[in-house]
């Protein structure tokens, strides 16, 4: 069974890290808009996904045809709201899990 990883985040608007993920070297951009928080997820140094709106408990990824190798999602700890940048990694949570969907 494939383990939940939790990707830590700052609470900033607007931050770029670097994670290893599936034995891949995996970056992702992630910038607070007014209309909502926004993701480019890059797969070893290759751009796999540009601008996907993460909303709480939504798949971010969601195909594999994308070549990913798995699949992530925000968790809201206290709700059910979609995510923003003042609660990362405290409210909301960002989980890695390997081969999904």
């Amino acid at each position: 069974m494939a383990d939940l990883v939790t990707i830590p985040l700052n609470a900033v608007a607007s931050q770029t890290i670097q994670v290893p993920l599936s034995g891949y070297s995996v970056q992702l951009d992630i910038r607070q808009r007014s209309t909502g928080l926004f993701m480019d997820i890059y797969l070893d140094n290759t751009l796999m996904l540009a601008g996907v709106l993460c909303q709480n408990c939504t798949w971010i990824v969601r195909e594999t045809y994308h070549g990913f190798p798995g699949d992530m999602a925000f968790v809201d700890t206290q709700g059910s709201e979609d995510p923003q940048y003042s609660g990362l990694n405290d409210r909301w949570v960002l989980y890695y899990l390997e081969g999904a969907p």
